[in-house]
């Protein structure tokens, strides 16, 4: 509790904008203190208009002799989800256990962090093939928030922290897609979107849920590409990741017969590279019909994203 923080008004605020603001729990491990106040935050969540909660378990978990992956935990998760159900509040969990599917019982569990995402990579040091081996393990057992969208990706750049997430510009545009999460992020400072406003343009244009998944081509920790058609609409986004540099042929053969597609491709720029160039990418605009073939270049540690808005 902060007496600064003046939650109706700030609320009031973000609605008139037409905006949701979600919760952050964080209980830094003392599970049993959370649950006793548990219903009593969920309760104050409804009556201001909170329908999501980013829950986290920051440290070692108290008591001691416990751990995040124990029993114990996953019996806390479990009722944390349960209870945030009861209120019709959506639960996206941080530094929880890794999901089995859970998610298919209790469709409010919409996220999840549960493996190292972008902040280790400038933290930690995860180097880029780690992105495309999540697909193939954590994500099979349910969506998960990776904190994509870093496009300042040296943060020496406005601090005086000297690690980088390693990544292109254009790769963490794939996110998007690769890491599928019906709650997504944009997890940059907005005057880095500023800047590179027409790559935004992606963030603006890709939905956060799909009717239809395509994956075109894939190898762990090497690269993944996937197609998705957006939830309720005609309109395709397709998304690559790949570890090392290589060129990525996308075949649109599942856009529908006789339509026209408004296209536009972001792709890492000449020279481009996680470590010495990241920031380096070209979008280009055509249109494309069902049996077209795009082409593509990826740079080390980078990525492409393509929109297909039918006309």
């Amino acid at each position: 509790p902060n007496p600064d923080f003046d939650i109706a008004m700030l609320n009031d605020y973000a609605h008139s904008k037409g905006i949701k603001l979600m919760m952050h729990h964080e209980t830094s491990g003392s599970l049993r203190n959370y649950e006793r106040h548990l219903d009593a935050a969920y309760s104050l969540m409804n009556k201001y208009g909170y329908d999501a909660v980013k829950s986290g378990y920051v440290g070692n978990m108290v008591p001691r002799g416990e751990y995040h992956y124990g029993q114990w935990a996953n019996n806390h998760y479990l009722y944390c989800v349960k209870e945030a159900a009861k209120h019709k509040i959506m639960v996206n969990a941080h530094e929880a256990t890794r999901p089995t599917g859970l998610c298919r019982t209790y469709p409010n569990l919409v996220g999840n962090e549960s493996a190292r995402g972008t902040e280790y990579q400038q933290s930690a040091g995860i180097m880029p093939h780690h992105v495309t081996i999540l697909p193939f393990t954590r994500l099979q057992g349910g969506p998960m928030d990776y904190t994509p969208g870093i496009f300042e990706t040296k943060l020496s750049e406005w601090s005086d922290n000297k690690s980088y997430v390693h990544s292109t510009l254009c790769g963490q545009l794939s996110l998007y897609l690769v890491m599928y999460s019906p709650l997504q992020m944009a997890a940059d400072l907005p005057e880095h979107y500023e800047k590179y406003d027409d790559a935004f343009q992606f963030i603006r244009d890709v939905a956060c849920d799909w009717d239809d998944s395509r994956y075109l081509e894939a190898e762990p920790a090497e690269y993944i590409t996937v197609a998705r058609k957006a939830k309720g609409t005609d309109n395709w986004f397709v998304g690559g990741k790949t570890n090392n540099a290589r060129q990525t042929t996308v075949k649109l053969d599942f856009l529908d017969k006789g339509a026209k597609y408004k296209c536009a491709i972001y792709q890492d720029g000449k020279n481009a590279d996680y470590e010495t160039n990241p920031k380096a990418y070209t979008i280009i605009h055509r249109t494309v019909k069902k049996g077209d073939v795009i082409k593509v270049k990826q740079a080390r540690g980078g990525g492409f994203a393509v929109s297909l808005i039918k006309q």
